[in-house]
This record gives C-alpha cells, structure tokens and sequence, in this order.
C-alpha cells in the first residue's frame, strides 16, 4: 500500500513568510521545504519559484 502526504488546506492562521500578511499561496520546493506567501510576494517571486520548479498551490484561506 502507497500513502501520499498531503498538506494542509492553508488557514487564516497561515501567515506569509515575507510579511506577515495572510498567506493565500504555499510554494513546496522540490527539496520538500514550503514556503507561504501573501498574493503580492507570491506574485513577485513567481518567475524564480517556477525557475526552482516549485509546486505552486493557491489557498482559499
């Protein structure tokens, strides 16, 4: 039997890692580390996520 982790729904808890704002984005690194980011810095640091191949996921928090 194969089990997938999942992660969490994002919460109104979840606080960007830049600012502090509500995160509305995770961005999983391929090394597994996460990253949570308000729309604005998600916005900003997006063309670098995705040159890291990171696995961008919107939140509805």
């Amino acid at each position: 039997m194969t089990s997938t982790l999942t992660r969490p729904e994002l919460t109104a808890s979840d606080r960007c890692d830049r600012c502090s704002a509500a995160a509305r984005v995770r961005a999983v690194l391929p090394s597994g580390g996460e990253l949570l980011f308000c729309g604005h810095h998600a916005r900003e640091h997006e063309s670098k996520l995705q040159e890291l191949s990171a696995d961008i996921q919107a939140g509805d928090a």
